[in-house]
């Protein structure tokens, strides 16, 4: 298994669990821990220099949101996509964010558009010299500044809980396809509908935007099969 490094992480708000359960997930999403890795509350323990409860704890969490399989005989491992999950968090986000471009485009200001625009301007520079990692950040944080413009940061917090399955296939799609412009093209159409409160074309847009997985989903299965349930 691959080490897991105390100092990668941030501890949140002073919760070891929390620690403990980010820096996992984290690197689930992120393909560091492939699906069908063992890991043991141990040796996470020994790596973060955490005591073995909160490790328990956040084993317990992640079963939850199944990115982990708890078995008696096997011990835990890091499970497979769900296509199933991506979908489902897919709808449920692709719901919510056309309301949430809705909101935007009556009541955002230019601060709040030049927030976008800045995190747009770093999505360009990633296409020249950045990683995967980062570029899916950013991307992340392009739709985040919708969230929060829109004093709805708990809804975010709801859908990135239940978007695990569906970050994990966005992540690989990035990693296995290195012609990124088509993400930061459409995110850039989106910005310019938002900047002329163009509601019908921003929802549509984003609406595509979301879909974009499902062309590419089949694919990355005959690729990888051994990532997927």
């Amino acid at each position: 298994m691959e080490e897991i490094s105390a100092s990668e992480t941030k501890r949140i708000n002073g919760s070891t669990r929390d620690f403990v359960y980010e820096t996992i997930k984290e690197k689930i999403i992120n393909w560091d821990l492939e699906p069908g890795t063992k890991i043991s509350e141990k040796e996470i323990a020994s790596q973060l220099q955490v005591s073995r409860t909160p490790v328990r704890e956040a084993f317990l969490k992640l079963a939850q949101e199944e990115l982990l399989g708890v078995f008696p005989q096997s011990g835990t491992i890091v499970s497979q996509i769900d296509l199933a999950l991506v979908e489902e968090g897919r709808f449920v986000r692709q719901k919510i964010e056309r309301a949430i471009v809705e909101e935007f485009c009556a009541n955002s200001t230019q601060e709040q558009l030049f927030l976008l625009e800045s995190n747009l301007a770093m999505q360009e520079l990633c296409l020249e010299k950045g990683s995967h990692h980062r570029l899916f950040e950013l991307d992340e944080e392009f739709h985040r500044i919708m969230f929060e413009s829109c004093k709805k940061v708990r809804t975010w917090k709801m859908i990135r809980q239940m978007n695990s399955h569906f970050d994990r296939l966005r992540v690989l799609r990035l990693a296995s396809n290195t012609h990124w412009d088509g993400v930061v093209s459409q995110h850039k159409k989106i910005f310019e509908y938002l900047e002329l409160k163009d509601v019908d074309a921003a929802a549509k847009e984003i609406s595509d935007h979301l879909d974009l997985v499902n062309y590419e989903k089949d694919e990355l299965k005959l690729r990888y099969p051994g990532y997927f349930k």
